[in-house]
């Protein structure tokens, strides 16, 4: 559905996109994720031909963007951040409007009830848009989007200054559109890519360090293998038959104290629940298991960490030691490794093939 291949955007000597090539399937969600001044902006306006590239090739449903830039427009809908409302218009008379001016031909009336009806906004059509909550001003917003029946849908910070109950149906709405569009979220809140997305893609200094399928993010997430446990006994011996249990693979004994407790970082061996184990073996001795906390990543975590690996500086490195989980530390190198290293083997091989087309 989308194609972009060696994507540069050069801004004077300064290069805010770098050489960027990815595809993006039918009815697929994807989450576009960078810090400030990564070029996701740049990038997604080049995307819906707000700005002409440096070098490179767009296409959107097999149209170019570049060179055929009214035709490819058609086939996306984008709300911005700040969704071009005219607060004046009432619902019905801004949803015309957007179909007069993208010289919709589809049936009118039956058309924009449609998308009223898929973005519940169907009992406030009448109403004028400066007095609907913003929630419905989103809605609305998407609504404007959704008109013309685009095959390519882009959210640019869709849930910013929403309350809990409007972000949750906000999610709901556009899980609900990948079932007939594909969708790019561009947002800051990760949970929500998490909760959303298909496939997460992270941008940095203009290039891809990161592209993967969400389960695949979340199952190393969820995958929890680290405990802090909270043991009563005296800390060489429990240390000891830490150290000697089948199952665990390594065994520290950290400086919390909680009365006569001490907090101990395990860590089991892939696939393998100690928990029962752990607490049977505490118990045959006589010593209480008063706690055991999970040390599980967050997609937060993988996302700082992506970031660091890919800028290679020493600033990261201390703000993992100050951090207060430091345990997910080589963990969470372990997951930026891998991400990162695959995104530079998939910009490896697009270099290789366009210098087989060179020769």
């Amino acid at each position: 559905m989308i194609q972009i291949e060696h994507l540069v955007k050069n801004y004077g000597s300064n290069c805010a996109v770098d050489d960027i090539s990815l595809s993006i399937g039918e009815g697929e969600i994807v989450g576009f994720l960078g810090p400030n001044g990564a070029g996701k902006s740049t990038t997604m306006n080049i995307l819906t031909g707000y700005l002409s590239s440096t070098s490179g090739r767009v296409s959107v449903a097999g149209i170019d963007v570049l060179g055929d830039p009214l035709n490819a427009k058609k086939q996306i809908g984008y709300l911005p951040e700040q969704p071009p409302l005219y607060l004046d218009m009432t619902v019905d008379e801004y949803l015309n409007f957007n179909y007069e001016l993208k010289g919709c031909k589809l049936p009118r009336e039956a058309h924009i009830g449609e998308v009223c009806e898929v973005v519940r906004i169907g009992d406030v059509r009448k109403r004028v848009i400066k007095n609907l909550s913003k929630g419905y001003r989103q809605r609305v917003g998407i609504a404007g989007a959704l008109i013309g029946s685009p095959k390519v849908i882009i959210f640019d910070e869709p849930t910013v200054g929403l309350d809990p109950k409007q972000i949750i149906e906000i999610r709901n709405l556009i899980r609900s559109l990948g079932k007939d569009h594909t969708v790019i979220l561009s947002t800051h809140i990760l949970q929500e890519v998490q909760a959303v997305c298909d496939r997460i893609i992270i941008i940095n200094k203009g290039r891809i360090v990161a592209d993967e399928k969400t389960e695949n993010i979340t199952r190393v997430i969820e995958n929890n293998r680290r405990f802090n446990a909270k043991i009563c006994g005296p800390q060489n011996q429990v240390l000891s038959v830490l150290k000697d249990m089948q199952g665990i693979v390594y065994a520290e004994a950290l400086a919390e104290k909680d009365g006569d407790a001490t907090t101990y970082m395990i860590e089991s061996a892939p696939g393998v629940d100690i928990r029962k184990k752990l607490f049977f073996t505490l118990a045959d001795r006589g010593w209480a298991l008063i706690g055991l906390e999970a040390l599980g990543l967050s997609l937060e975590d993988i996302f700082i960490t992506v970031v660091n690996k890919s800028e290679e500086d020493d600033a990261p490195t201390r703000y993992t030691r100050r951090a207060k989980a430091k345990q997910r530390v080589a963990l969470e190198s372990q997951v930026a490794e891998g991400l990162v290293a695959d995104a530079d083997k998939k910009r490896e091989e697009n270099s290789a093939l366009v210098s087989e087309d060179d020769d």
